[in-house]
Parts: C-alpha cells; structure tokens; sequence
C-alpha cells in the first residue's frame, strides 16, 4: 500500500463496512469506485511474465471472474481442472501465498465460450461473497469460515442462460444486490418453464431475501437474457442500481426495490438483441451499450423520474461498440473497447460525445472480453489471447506505451489494481505486478 494511501482510510461509499475498504483496494469486479477506475500511482507501465513480477500463484482452473483485492487478501472464483468443483480461493496480496481454498458448490453443466466461475466475487473488507452460474450464493469470512449459503437454482429455476450466468453480485448497505434476467424457459438442463427475470436483495449477514421485485419487460426471446451486472449510481444525491438488459435500462431503488426509471434503448424489436456489458456512468452521465455491438451508444441524462424517452439522451456514439466490454468513464473521458475485429479503442469526450481518438490495438486474433481498466494516467486492457496493452489515457492521441505477451490464454478477467499493483489473472496463474 502506498503511504499516501496508509494514513488516509478512504470509506467507499458504495459499501457500508465494519472494516473499512480502502480506494487503494479493489473491492468489486470493477473497483473501488464501480466504474474500472483507481487512485492509485506510480504504476507499472511496461513488465513480462518475469520483468517486474512479485509474485505469481498457480490457479487450479480457469475462469472469467476479476479477481477482488481488500486488507491485504486477493479472492478469487475459480473451475477446478479435471472435477465439476467451484472453489473460492484466498491469496495473500503481499507473497502470492494461498491462505485458504473452499469448495462451494459442483456442476457438470456445460455452455458455450464460458462455465460456471464467471461471476466476481465481492467483498466489503471483513467478508467475501461468491456467485456461480449453478446458483450457489455464499458468504465467508475473511478467514474462509462459511457463514451461510443457498442455491437460487433450487429456489427460483435455472438461472444458466444460453451462454451460462455472468452477472457479479453488487454489495451495498449490507446488501447483495443480484440480477437475473433471463428468459422464461431454458435453453438446457435442468429444463425448466415459466422461469421470472427479477432483482433480489439478500441480506449479506445473514443470506435472507430482503425483497424480491420481478423486472418488467415487453423483450422477445433472447433479447430477455442479460449478462450485464448491477452497479451503483449516484444521482444527485439519490442511491440508484442500473441494470442493462431486456431492451431497457432501468435504476431501481436500492432500499425497496422500487423501479425509479427506465429508458428503453432498443430501436426495433428483435428476438437476438441480449446483453452483456454493463451500464458506464460519470459526470452526470450514465453510459449504456445496445446490444451485440455496432448498434450504438448512448449517454443519458441523470436525475430522470418514469418512462425516459429519446429526449433524455444528451448524445449518441454510432462508431465501433463492444458486444461485451463495459464502457469506462476516466478523468473526463469515455473508452469504448470494441473487442471486436481490429479491436477499436476510442476515446470521446464523456460530455459532449466528441471524438477525441480512435486506434486499433491490434495483437492476436481477438476477441478482447476483459473491460478496460484505468488509473495512473494509463488504461490497462488485454486480450482472450493473453496480450495486454498499456496505452496513454487522456490526451488528443491514440498512443500505445507497451504491448505484453502473458503467454497463458484464455484471458476474460479484468485487470484488477490495488496497494499500487496490477493483478493479473490468465488461464491458469495470478500475477501481481509491480513497479
């Protein structure tokens, strides 16, 4: 940790906490702060499988779920190689030890370009929260002790989609906040019928429901399934979760459930349009991808009360757009991943939509799945093919820094950053990279 960050305990406001998460922890799939960004500094810029490495721990199998970094612990979801377990794993952020391992759960269901560790766990700096696409929800001390568990597959139908379950559970006023949006049958075993999409709220001492409010939506077919994940947004003092998917992007009250608004983005009605990447926000703004990439972006305004028509949009984006990337809004920019064919990164004005740049970061064959992840004045992106590269953020100029070759594919996870390290997860190892 940096010094900078050991005498300032920083509370973050999306988690109320008995031992509080620092910003220079990476509490949720996508940081500190909901949004793929850090504070941290003096990062590194350039490494390779051996230049600049700390450490580097074995994984016992692969999967696509960001690892989460808080008080000196590195948790992390994961298959096991050769078994149908789905293990929750502890690292020590400091040496790369593995402190514990737990299985929480098994399952031979098989889907397509994914399995069941997708979902990143969550942490609140005293306990640790694990999702999988079998349904199993659990919570554990930091030590690894179980403190309750349940199956949402046994209580509420299969929640596997056509290409598994992916959305990460959002922790929040001691609250789990689960999507799941689906469509009303199943694509494969456990078959099941009159399936509901809906969002829940789980106590996190306890693992009780606090509210169960079903997710309204008039989407045919496919389009009723979401990959997306709930995040927390502030809007003008008011607490709202925004959920992508089913044709619309909703905010819903995270107290009560209650739905406070929606936008619904698709422009025609099609029975293909599902959704994976999850909502953006900043400066007032909340980012939201169309489906499958190449149909559009779309900055909404905040502070919208009901049914939000075109009207509520501030701007549009109708260049390259990610199928799964989830946009990131840094220092007054928006980067938009498409991970998609020559990989196009841009960068926009997160105002006013002006394009600032635009490069293809190039590499192997893609995809690029991992979102991009930002701090220090640098963007951290990498490849399925387990090429990252580190490029310039800001500025008026596509500018590429490093490429590195991680050698170990596939790569889904995120890059993750805390204590002033870069966590890494490939195929079958965690790194943590330092300066």
């Amino acid at each position: 940790m940096t010094n900078k960050r050991a005498s300032v305990a920083i509370v973050i406001v999306s988690l109320v906490l008995a031992r509080p998460v620092l910003s220079s922890d990476w509490p949720h799939w996508r940081g500190p702060f909901l949004n793929g960004t850090s504070d941290e500094k003096n990062l590194p810029e350039t490494w390779s499988t051996t230049q600049n490495v700390v450490w580097r721990a074995p994984l016992p199998g692969h999967s696509s779920a960001t690892v989460v970094i808080a008080n000196g612990r590195v948790f992390v979801s994961s298959t096991e190689r050769d078994s149908d377990n789905l293990l929750a794993l502890c690292f020590d952020a400091e040496s790369g030890k593995e402190l514990w391992r737990r299985r929480l759960g098994a399952s031979s269901r098989q889907v397509p370009r994914n399995n069941m560790a997708t979902s990143s766990p969550v942490t609140d700096g005293e306990r640790v929260y694990f999702m999988y696409g079998s349904g199993e929800l659990a919570g554990l001390n930091h030590e690894g002790r179980p403190l309750w568990s349940r199956n949402l597959d046994s209580e509420y139908g299969n929640i596997s989609m056509k290409y598994g379950y992916s959305s990460s559970p959002l922790l929040y006023d001691n609250k789990l906040h689960i999507l799941v949006q689906r469509r009303d049958r199943s694509y494969s075993a456990p078959d099941s019928s009159n399936l509901d999409a809906f969002m829940l709220a789980v106590d996190a001492s306890t693992g009780k429901n606090l509210w169960k409010q079903p997710r309204v939506t008039d989407a045919q077919d496919e389009s009723l399934d979401s990959y997306s994940s709930p995040l927390l947004h502030k809007n003008n003092g008011r607490d709202e979760i925004l959920v992508l998917g089913a044709d619309y992007l909703t905010a819903t009250d995270p107290a009560t459930g209650k739905e406070f608004w929606r936008y619904g983005y698709a422009r025609q009605k099609s029975p293909r349009w599902r959704n994976i990447s999850s909502p953006g926000f900043g400066g007032g703004l909340i980012y939201g991808i169309r489906p499958r990439g190449g149909t559009g972006l779309f900055a909404l305004k905040s502070g919208g009360q009901g049914n939000l028509g075109d009207d509520h949009v501030a701007w549009e984006f109708n260049g390259p757009t990610p199928d799964v990337c989830t946009p990131l809004c840094y220092k007054g920019n928006l980067y938009v991943l498409d991970g998609k064919g020559g990989a196009v990164l841009t960068c926009l004005d997160a105002k006013t939509g002006r394009q600032k740049w635009q490069g293809k970061l190039g590499g192997r064959t893609p995809p690029w799945r991992a979102s991009v992840t930002a701090a220090d004045d640098k963007l951290y992106c990498i490849s399925e093919a387990a090429e990252a590269v580190v490029l310039a953020a800001g500025g008026e100029e596509f500018k590429i820094l490093s490429r590195i070759d991680m050698e170990d594919k596939p790569v889904q996870a995120s890059i993750a950053i805390a204590d002033g390290r870069l966590f890494i997860r490939t195929a079958s190892l965690l790194y943590c990279i330092s300066n």
